[in-house]
């Protein structure tokens, strides 16, 4: 097996697309964020763009209106895979990370932040620089849409969770199988997360990669007093993606949040 790759370096952008398919799409977030920008009539931002899974059938459908739509994501691979699905002429990709990116002078109707990419920043330093930066970047009655894991009690005390298989895919004429592990740190509320993909082809493993990367998780009140103390006042929390109200039960949060 090859050393672990960056996060969301080559390995991963290889394969995300193949992956979230299975294990994304069927929660609804992609529709959910389009039906936003749909409503939002005005420019659109997403910060950790990736490969495009939720921003490029937005782009797509708000091209023919003409609305400017921008990726921001701080890993070439990722925006090289975007690149390689074909831009709409609306759609503009810019490298840079989510808590010091400056798009200015331009404002946007909606800034969201699709499949848990906020959780990626571990320090409250990182946090509130990314939200002070999105209120920068909103316009005049503009929103800020993003969804984190809902860390359930059960789970997150479980402290390693050892390696097992959780996708496997067609690529390419190949079989990819995913596999993931997690060890969790509850004082620094973070988990490390391991993964490794194997592809094989005619029943013979031909590459075995790994990628590796930390996630911070949040409470509810740890979230809302971080977007009080970024200035945004008017929050809506849903505990899925038809807005559902959130409950103990819910696997994500999901949150607008507006300016006062």
């Amino acid at each position: 097996m090859t050393g672990d790759d960056d996060g969301y370096g080559r390995v991963t952008s290889g394969f995300y697309d193949g992956a979230y398919a299975r294990l994304r799409d069927s929660s609804g977030d992609a529709a959910w964020y389009r039906s936003l920008a749909r409503e939002a009539r005005g420019p659109v931002l997403e910060l950790g763009a990736g490969t495009g899974r939720v921003l490029l059938p937005i782009a797509r459908e708000l091209e023919p209106q003409g609305v400017a739509c921008v990726g921001v994501d701080r890993s070439p691979e990722m925006l090289n895979a975007l690149r390689a699905k074909g831009l709409p002429a609306n759609l503009r990709l810019a490298e840079g990370s989510m808590q010091d990116f400056d798009l200015a002078p331009e404002r946007f109707a909606l800034i969201f932040s699709a499949f848990r990419a906020f959780q990626h920043l571990d320090r409250v330093e990182d946090q509130l620089g990314c939200l002070a930066r999105v209120r920068d970047h909103l316009a005049p009655g503009g929103a800020f849409a993003f969804d984190v894991f809902h860390p359930r009690l059960d789970r997150i005390a479980i402290l390693e969770e050892p390696e097992s298989e959780d996708a496997r895919w067609v690529q390419g004429g190949d079989e990819i199988v995913r596999f993931a592990s997690a060890r969790r740190d509850p004082v620094n509320q973070r988990v490390h997360v391991r993964m490794r993909y194997e592809r094989w082809r005619a029943d013979v493993r031909v590459a075995d990669e790994g990628v590796a990367f930390d996630m911070r998780y949040f409470f509810r009140f740890e979230l809302e007093h971080l977007l009080a103390r970024a200035g945004f006042a008017d929050l809506s929390l849903y505990g899925d993606f038809q807005g559902a109200p959130f409950a103990a039960g819910a696997s994500d949060f999901v949150v607008v949040a507006r300016v006062a």
